[in-house]
């Protein structure tokens, strides 16, 4: 079936049912944020052990990307998205039986960092250099934008189910909303085009892709060890370091309790997530528009030094009046993670389409890297200083490091093309 006869693509529903799937592991990886305070009554931990949990989490969450892009290829997306909607379900569902900070350490830093990991950007990418050739950018966004929709649906809720009926039964809403995403997934997923006998969209010819034929825990560290000859690797992956430095790992992890520091409730604060997440849908599909049409790198530059500019307002507006936090949170959400589409595009065009979703992967765990550094150590500043704006004033400070980075591979992507082109 040639696509442009057909009336509808159905890679349109490869990427709906990849929008819900992201949405909703992201949002569940969002829930410590809401449990930190809860936690901390109940049991009794320090704000820093708890934020080691989410720290350990975070970066198994980045580190399984490379290996789960190979995954994708070798056994195909839908087996290894119900395999890890299966284990992330098991994982929140034995949550509320722990009574011991190693068993939330298990559950949550290990078990549910290496489920969610598996559908994080890394699926994203995967299925837009799958299904389609044209509109890359624009699908990346929207795949993307899923990460901030997960916590304006979820942390809201998370917060009031918490709130009213308490963590446990927050959990048990987690698991039914897995259960829904697992059934969808397990009707209508397909594994790419050729399984509906159509093209790629952008393209005429039904082709089955090649078959994975690596290793898939060798080839990710070979495709490291290819990529780290590339100065542009780098630099995408010290700017993504930074990313997450100043985003999941800071913001997600600890605004919360930041704004409770203040007073705030936990359902309103959960609120002022939510709205970053409904700027950072709007935002963050601009940005794969965007980055169809423009230079990636300025793009960067921009998206950085704006939210350099924001973090370092946030302790203003903590200490001031909520409408300050409001500002905050729709000129912050704008940019929550509109850095990713330009990021992918860069690593596409510089590593080719075979490799670059392995590749980007890792580039992804240098996300994750940094914003276990943030969840860490933010909580441990918190404990020791009594207050995060040392923390958000740090972070503010990176981003502009990240803006010059920008600039910087505007310099060697034209001096590494015909490297990639050879790789």
């Amino acid at each position: 079936m040639n696509q442009t006869k057909s009336k509808f693509y159905y890679g349109w529903i490869i990427v709906l049912l990849t929008f819900v799937t992201l949405l909703v592991s992201a949002g569940i990886r969002s829930m410590p944020s809401v449990l930190m305070i809860p936690f901390q009554e109940e049991f009794g931990w320090s704000r820093g052990a708890i934020s080691s949990v989410a720290s350990i989490g975070i970066l198994l969450y980045g580190l399984v990307g490379p290996f789960s892009a190979a995954l994708l290829l070798r056994f195909g997306i839908r087996k290894v998205v119900l395999l890890a909607l299966s284990v992330l379900g098991a994982s929140l569902a034995v949550t509320p039986l722990i009574n011991s900070l190693w068993q939330f350490d298990l559950l949550w830093g290990v078990v549910s960092g290496l489920a969610s990991g598996m559908m994080a950007n890394v699926l994203g990418i995967t299925v837009s250099n799958l299904w389609f050739v044209k509109r890359k950018g624009l699908v990346v966004g929207i795949l993307t934008a899923s990460a901030a929709t997960g916590q304006l649906l979820f942390l809201p809720l998370i917060a009031k189910v918490t709130s009213d009926y308490g963590w446990r039964y927050a959990m048990y809403a987690a698991v039914a909303a897995i259960v829904v995403v697992f059934i969808l997934v397990a009707i209508w997923m397909k594994n790419n085009p050729s399984d509906v006998g159509a093209a790629p969209y952008g393209a005429t010819e039904v082709v089955k892709p090649e078959p994975f034929r690596g290793n898939v825990f060798l080839t990710p560290i070979q495709n490291l060890v290819i990529a780290s000859k590339n100065k542009t690797f780098w630099l995408l992956a010290g700017t993504f370091f930074i990313c997450g430095f100043s985003t999941n790992g800071l913001i997600g992890t600890h605004l919360i309790a930041a704004c409770g520091d203040y007073g705030m409730m936990e359902v309103a604060a959960a609120g002022l997530l939510a709205m970053m997440g409904a700027f950072d849908l709007f935002g963050t599909t601009i940005s794969g528009w965007l980055t169809d049409r423009f230079d990636s790198r300025w793009l960067l530059f921009w998206y950085y030094g704006l939210r350099g500019l924001s973090l370092i307002f946030l302790p203003y507006a903590l200490a001031t009046t909520p409408y300050m936090l409001v500002v905050f949170s729709v000129f912050y959400g704008l940019d929550w993670i509109a850095t990713v589409p330009p990021t992918a595009k860069l690593a596409g065009e510089t590593f080719g389409k075979e490799k670059s979703g392995m590749i980007f992967g890792w580039i992804v765990v240098a996300h994750q890297i940094g914003a276990s550094f943030a969840a860490y150590g933010a909580g441990i500043m918190r404990d020791w200083l009594g207050s995060y704006s040392q923390a958000f004033f740090i972070a503010g400070l990176t981003c502009f490091i990240a803006a010059l980075f920008a600039i910087r591979i505007q310099r060697q992507l034209k001096k590494h093309k015909e490297q990639a082109v050879m790789l």
